[in-house]
């Protein structure tokens, strides 16, 4: 439960139909496997301790009677270990019969929670037997204790922040405004459905879209539940889908027709992090709601949950495609609108071979081609010096030559060491000023051809360096629209693939193939032997940490030591632990030191969840403390 981790589960046993002792022992075998494993909240299915198509037995005063003893037995059971149960059962109040889920914990039933929408329609019939639950809980007796009955209870953790749990049975979560809704707002994070729902053909994928969905727009996790075989056949079949789902994402789900428990690791804090977020996200003033307390014992939770390395971009082939041809789109109609904008028919990029200014040139053409501009009146300049290799010049050179815009060379070594001179500066000495001094004359160069051309200046540069502040402050950090500012290098390096692999033109894709095969540098310094010698991935640390990093500070909010935590599992086998923990502190000393660069930032689009725009998702003060964060580090 460290960091905000606990781990859940769904349960369906194999039962049969209304024999309560032998479903109770079920229940129990799973609940001891559970603990095994050091699950903290199980779910088990929809009347499991009877079975959910006992029909017209409900009636049976025995069948009750029987199911209440060993819904005693089970809390009996529960006594002494460390785990939150909900089970379903028939229980009569009052007079009515009500389908309920009791939520047991260290030998105590702590609440009933009654289903509210009961099904009267197609295959369902059991507004026959059960009666529409209370929302405002009131107090029964059971076994000579008063246990609150009620669809608005909160099951709050003592000592976890953030774990409060709400419940919904079934039919709830299928109606237009489901109990789940209220639960949200009044403060649960966790949702549990305890479920009967019978199998037919496509539905489960409209359940599992339905479970993730509710999961998504409130900002929780849900349990589901459901009933499996063991279920009479008389009519239906049940095929125990079980489903866990985080803020519309699928953690774990069981496969159809094979009585399973599910397991998965829950994040807390990052549903409290979207939360947080989203201002739009209102609690209630005022409820009704009763808070029941349990307690769980802290320890750390053992995470079986995978952390994608990559989480700017889709493991699937097709879904990656999409993205990319979707960012594509995003970026190229950002630059399409500014040029209407201004009515300017002309634009200025640096092109230097390598993939960020590769990526630019390639929106500009689309841009260009969707306004029906001549792709002449893109100048794109190269701009040799010091650094510069034959393999990025002649790639420069070929791809602004075979995408037909206009060539335009400068060589910028005489102008720097007049402007060495001026300064007084030993161009012997390859210090900052050595390679900031030739990023600042690239960029006058190509305002000045903006100015003379009528046109503006295209930027290159993308979100990875401006996380880091690895561009040159008025150099290659500014200009007058960044069509990459908002897409991270992992990603930058995709899209320039897609285009190669779907641009149907050889000579193009081979260029670049080669690009993409170049190592990333500013070719700031003299090469080795005619190759880059700065290379900068050995200088700042690798982008895919880098990029890993800035998804979930940015994202979800991490500390350090946790966003270390996971990152340590999803680069399990690629970087040693000391390598992650290195470049993890010098990410955090960069990030916040150069802020100062982000303030002031030219306009450019945002393309996915996570953006540095100081006008949109990050307002950070340029002279914030790194301190606070690196303690964390420092603990380690």
């Amino acid at each position: 439960m460290k960091q905000g981790f606990i781990k859940v589960a769904a349960a369906t046993p194999e039962i049969q139909v209304a024999d309560c002792e032998y479903n109770r022992l079920a229940i129990e075998t799973m609940i001891v496997e559970a603990c095994q494993q050091h699950i903290k909240v199980i779910v088990f299915p929809e009347l499991v301790l009877t079975g959910y198509t006992c029909s017209d037995l409900f009636l049976q005063e025995r069948l009750l009677n029987k199911a209440k003893e060993q819904l005693l037995l089970l809390a009996e059971f529960s006594k002494g270990k460390d785990i939150l149960i909900f089970v379903g059962l028939p229980m009569e109040m009052r007079g009515k019969l009500y389908n309920v889920t009791a939520a047991l914990c260290n030998g105590e039933v702590l609440g009933l929670i009654p289903k509210t929408y009961i099904p009267a329609y197609s295959e369902f019939y059991e507004a026959r037997h059960f009666t529409r639950g209370n929302e405002k809980p009131v107090l029964m007796t059971l076994n000579g204790k008063e246990v609150p009955f009620g669809t608005n209870l909160l099951f709050t953790c003592k000592e976890i922040e953030g774990l409060v749990i709400a419940g919904e049975i079934c039919e709830d979560v299928w109606v237009p405004n489901p109990p789940s809704i209220r639960h949200a707002l009044a403060g649960a994070t966790v949702i549990i459905n305890s479920s009967a729902s019978d199998e037919t053909t496509g539905k489960d994928a409209y359940r599992r879209n339905l479970i993730n969905g509710q999961s998504a727009r409130l900002l929780c996790a849900y349990i589901y539940a459901n009933a499996g075989e063991g279920e009479s056949t008389t009519d239906l079949v049940f095929g125990g889908h079980n489903i866990i789902a985080e803020n519309g994402i699928t953690l774990a789900e069981s496969a159809r027709f094979k009585n399973e428990m599910i397991v998965a690791d829950i994040d807390l804090n990052r549903l409290r992090s979207e939360r947080r977020r989203m201002t739009t996200f209102e609690c209630l003033e005022e409820s009704d709601y009763v808070t029941v307390e349990f307690s769980l014992k802290i320890e750390e939770t053992k995470l079986n949950r995978s952390f994608d390395a990559s989480p700017f971009v889709p493991k699937n082939n097709l879904d990656k495609a999409r993205r990319c041809e979707e960012i594509l789109s995003m970026q190229s109609l950002g630059l399409k609108k500014r040029l209407k904008h201004t009515g300017c028919k002309n634009v200025v990029l640096g092109i230097s071979g390598g993939l960020d200014s590769t990526l630019a040139l390639l929106v500009t053409v689309r841009a260009f081609d969707s306004l029906g501009i001549d792709r002449k009146n893109i100048i794109a300049v190269t701009m040799p010096c010091f650094g510069t290799t034959d393999r990025t010049y002649n790639n420069a050179v070929e791809l602004i030559q075979i995408l037909k815009a206009t060539f335009m060379e400068i060589n910028i070594k005489e102008a720097v060491q007049l402007h060495f001179k001026d300064i007084g500066h030993d161009i012997n000495v390859h210090d900052v000023t050595y390679e900031n001094g030739q990023a600042r004359e690239r960029t006058q160069i190509l305002m000045d051809v903006a100015n003379k051309v009528n046109g503006m200046v295209v930027g290159t540069g993308d979100m990875s360096e401006l996380a880091l502040g690895w561009a040159t402050y008025n150099g290659d950090h500014m200009s007058m629209y960044g069509v990459n500012a908002s897409v991270p290098k992992t990603l930058v390096r995709h899209l320039v693939a897609y285009y190669a692999e779907t641009c149907h033109e050889t000579q193009l894709a081979d260029v670049l193939k080669d690009i993409l095969d170049t190592p990333v540098s500013p070719e700031l310094l003299p090469p080795e032997n005619g190759t880059i010698s700065q290379k900068t991935e050995d200088i700042v640390g690798p982008y895919e940490l880098h990029d890993f990093y800035l998804y979930y500070l940015m994202r979800f909010g991490y500390e350090p030591s946790k966003i270390y935590r996971v990152a340590k599992i999803a680069f399990a086998g690629i970087y040693e632990e000391e390598t992650i923990l290195k470049w993890l502190k010098i990410f955090y000393r960069r990030f916040f030191s150069q802020q100062f660069k982000r303030s002031c930032l030219p306009d450019g689009p945002k393309v996915g969840s996570v953006a540095l725009s100081p006008r949109g998702d990050l307002r950070m003060p340029s002279d914030a403390c790194v301190r606070v964060w690196m303690e964390d580090l420092d603990c380690l």
